[in-house]
């Protein structure tokens, strides 16, 4: 038996996917007492493994945001001890941005807290749920991947700075 996954179907999903994040990041916050990073930040951080350095330029526009934006974000990020900013090797006119051993261990902590979390809620659930929720996951990253591309083909958000 085929099942499409209608409009409905999509809204539904749609209303559960940013309650579980959000519920997996408070779990995490509260059972590690990590300090509250907002998604932007935790977008940065993640562009920014261990070992890789990228331009402000290139943050912006693989996250989609204007570069005053980029740069107040980056500013509040080194300000906060999560990244670090240096002159390019390379290129003397260009800065390169990194994240710091303090942003990838707390980054490592919520990981390890959210997949303790997830793992704990799976382990309630009936087996035909897990199940599902299994032969779902590729589907899901191949969603995930179709979002993201889509997302990466808009134009930059031109925020407003002058407040």
């Amino acid at each position: 038996m085929t099942r499409k996954l209608d409009s409905a179907g999509a809204a539904r999903l749609s209303g559960v996917v940013p309650p579980l994040r959000r519920g997996l990041l408070q779990i995490a916050r509260a059972s590690r007492r990590l300090p509250e990073l907002p998604d932007a930040q935790i977008e940065v951080l993640r562009l920014l493994p261990a070992g890789v350095m990228r331009t402000p330029g290139e943050l912006a526009d693989v996250l989609r945001l204007s570069r005053p934006t980029i740069s107040n974000l980056l500013r509040l990020m080194e300000e906060q001890g999560l990244v670090s900013r240096r002159v390019s090797d390379r290129n003397r006119r260009h800065i390169e941005v990194r994240s710091t051993d303090h942003a990838l261990a707390l980054l490592a902590q919520f990981d390890a807290a959210s997949t303790e979390i997830l793992a704990s809620a799976l382990a309630e659930l009936a087996p035909s749920e897990l199940e599902a929720i299994a032969g779902a996951v590729p589907a899901l990253e191949q969603l995930r991947d179709h979002v993201v591309a889509r997302a990466r083909a808009l134009p930059p958000v031109e925020t407003d700075t002058s407040h």
